[in-house]
């Protein structure tokens, strides 16, 4: 059963499902479903959570061995299966083929996906998860749709304002939601319930911290390192956490990726750009990474990522702070060392 994520609330309402499959790149949309599904989760008792993140030699069996287990400390269990290359191989096909038709008991599964391609959608393996799970299928927001989809936010918290204010807000996120999310938020904190002044809005929007974290991004790519570290300095000394650096960071990076496919491919860079949802000047900082990164050396930014992501978490013991360092300033090097 496929749902949209706007329905999902109503969906757990109504009683959590065994197998739930989310596919797609956008970083906010995958974030509040997950959040939602592991709320409702630990609402019903579901006290004991494991992530596995299917990386490069990921052993299959880790599933299986994971549903002969019994917990020490809970009787029912969250599995997430991250998959962010989107392609399993033939022992993961296997294994998530046989997680779908046989659910694993007293357990809610959590199949994570990107956006997938055509041959992974005509999979056996990617039918028997939409056959016997709930999915829902994490859409970009259109450009022309952004306006109303922040004013279905605002409404959310008991705002409202014009349409022109709504483009505004628009222009300013660069179809960047959680940008979008992010400015909402601080809206809701400043004003209270109601109708926006215009004025006010964008004195609140423009009126922003010294440093945030995609002028990080903007940074890494134009090959600028020393302020690219000045930047991630400002932003810790300035309280910011190290998952919302992170998320920011992988929208850059994952814009990225797409446009360096669309190249390979001999595509239109324009093009592809607009698709990626890069508008204005950073065109022009994209096409100077395109000249200075390789595909291989972004797929191996965006599992830095992902592992950075697990010490954030504690599950690694790193520093998240000096590892996103050594990320920014490597990225930022590369192909523009003086």
């Amino acid at each position: 059963m496929r749902i949209k994520p706007q329905e999902l609330e109503r969906h757990l309402a109504q009683g959590l499902a065994p197998l739930y499959v989310l596919m797609g790149d956008e970083p906010l949309a995958q974030r509040e479903s997950l959040d939602a599904i592991r709320a409702a989760a630990r609402a019903a008792g579901y006290d004991e959570r494991t992530r596995l993140t299917v990386e490069r030699n990921f052993n299959w069996q880790q599933v299986a061995a994971f549903g002969q287990s019994i917990s020490l400390f809970a009787s029912r269990r969250i599995l997430e299966i991250a998959v962010p290359s989107g392609k399993p191989g033939v022992d993961g096909g296997k294994a998530l083929t046989a997680l779908a038709e046989h659910a694993i008991p007293d357990t809610v599964t959590i199949v994570i996906l990107p956006k997938l391609e055509r041959d992974a959608k005509n999979s056996a393996w990617f039918a028997a998860l939409e056959n016997h799970g709930v999915s829902l299928a994490l859409h970009e927001v259109a450009p022309s749709a952004l306006p109303q989809w922040i004013a279905n936010r605002l409404a959310g918290q008991g705002q409202n304002t014009d349409q022109e204010t709504l483009e505004f807000l628009a222009h300013q996120v660069e179809g960047n939601l959680l940008a979008a999310h992010q400015e909402i938020q601080k809206l809701g904190l400043l004003y209270p319930e109601g109708t926006l002044d215009g004025s006010k809005v964008r004195e609140a929007v423009l009126n922003v911290s010294r440093y945030d974290a995609f002028q990080l991004g903007d940074a890494v790519l134009s090959g600028d390192s020393e302020h690219a570290v000045r930047i991630l300095h400002g932003l810790r000394e300035e309280g910011a956490q190290p998952v919302a650096i992170m998320s920011a960071l992988a929208w850059v990076l994952r814009g990225l990726v797409k446009v360096k496919y669309a190249e390979s491919r001999g595509g239109n860079l324009n093009s592809a750009m607009q698709q990626a949802r890069i508008y204005g000047e950073r065109q022009n900082l994209v096409k100077r990474a395109l000249s200075r990164l390789s595909m291989r050396q972004l797929e191996a930014a965006l599992q830095k990522l992902a592992e950075i992501d697990k010490a954030a978490k504690g599950l690694l013991n790193q520093d998240p702070w000096l590892e996103i360092s050594r990320l920014c300033f490597g990225l930022a090097r590369i192909g523009s060392r003086k």
